[in-house]
């Protein structure tokens, strides 16, 4: 199959889910049927910023155009394909990147995200029975030439085990955070609250801890955060806030809160579902020294950065973990 009917495809496949025909409106509520945290608002986002994001027809040309990717790939290899599922069609980048390649994907998907992923990927089989063959669907991810694999730190330890002697790429835990200055407008500090709450801060790409300068007054933040307080009516996410809430009672921590998050003063990076560290700075150039060399960071949101409320809206060439995902495939 050559590389301009692939792409034919996909764009096919972004006017399917613009379309959002009675199909795939059954195929969305069974996906948050399957997985509680994969509400309407954060299905449609994920879905929506695919189309309008990967699979424009001139982003995947230009994308295909600047790796050199051949016409025709007269050497497919087969690509496995762990994926995680922590926010809804989170491991969509990874097969769109094998598929465009022109290699063959056997996807292992998260039980979490298995209703989403299969559906599109399935769709494309559905038009195109040669592009259908391109991918398969397996529990058990034996006998690939490569590997790309994305799961928590402890899982990552078993991915090295079993691919390490395959080219291979594998994905630990990651996240995100926010640098302030003190002089946020209302609108940047309602983005960063998108920023903190989309996907109820699931996602890599979520901020999980924010740094604000010495003395820095959050009332105006956490008013601008009320934004998502819908989101504690959510059953799962107002467990987790009220547990977090308890630890913090028990050991007499301070906290700040507007009903919907937990502001603590933290120096890790990761916070717990509903919680959101910060810390103090006094020197940024210091700070941004230290971020600099940061394993953990996929994302640093701020002025002069990644702006404000953009962290959830990667577009097709912004790679997990840094990572050039097409560039490893090109090499093999």
């Amino acid at each position: 199959m050559n590389l301009q009917h692939r792409i034919d495809l996909l764009v096919r496949l972004k006017e399917y889910i613009s379309a959002n025909d009675e199909a795939w409106q059954q195929v969305k509520e069974k996906a948050g049927q399957e997985n509680s945290w994969f509400i309407p608002d954060f299905v449609e986002l994920a879905t929506r910023n695919i189309a309008r994001s990967f699979l424009k027809k001139d982003v995947l040309e230009q994308w295909a155009a600047n790796y050199k990717l051949k016409t025709i790939n007269d050497k497919p290899v087969s690509v496995g394909i762990v994926m995680a599922g922590n926010i809804p069609l989170v491991g969509f980048h990874d097969w769109l990147c094998v598929f465009i390649s022109g290699y063959r994907a056997v996807v292992k998907p998260s039980s979490k995200d298995r209703v989403l992923v299969k559906h599109l990927i399935e769709k494309i089989g559905e038009w195109d029975k040669e592009a259908g063959n391109m991918t398969s669907f397996s529990e058990m991810l034996k006998g690939c030439d490569a590997y790309i694999a994305t799961g928590g730190n402890n899982s990552s330890r078993y991915f090295e085990y079993y691919f390490g002697k395959y080219p291979h790429i594998i994905r630990r835990n990651r996240t995100s955070v926010a640098i302030l200055d003190g002089k946020e407008t209302v609108n940047e500090l309602e983005k960063l609250a998108d920023d903190v709450y989309l996907y109820f801060g699931l996602g890599c790409r979520n901020v999980t801890k924010i740094y604000v300068p010495e003395g820095y007054d959050f009332i105006s933040l956490l008013e601008a955060f009320k934004k998502y307080n819908y989101l504690a009516d959510h059953y799962k996410y107002k467990n987790n806030y009220d547990y977090n809430l308890a630890i913090l009672l028990l050991n007499k921590k301070y906290y700040l809160t507007n009903g919907s998050i937990l502001l603590v003063e933290e120096p890790g990076l990761f916070s717990p579902i509903s919680q959101l560290n910060y810390e103090f700075y006094t020197d940024g150039d210091s700070l941004d020294t230290r971020l600099k060399n940061e394993p953990d960071l996929q994302c640093i949101t701020g002025k002069g950065r990644l702006p404000f409320g953009a962290a959830q809206c990667p577009g097709i060439g912004d790679y997990a973990d840094g990572v050039d995902t097409l560039a490893f495939l090109s090499g093999l």
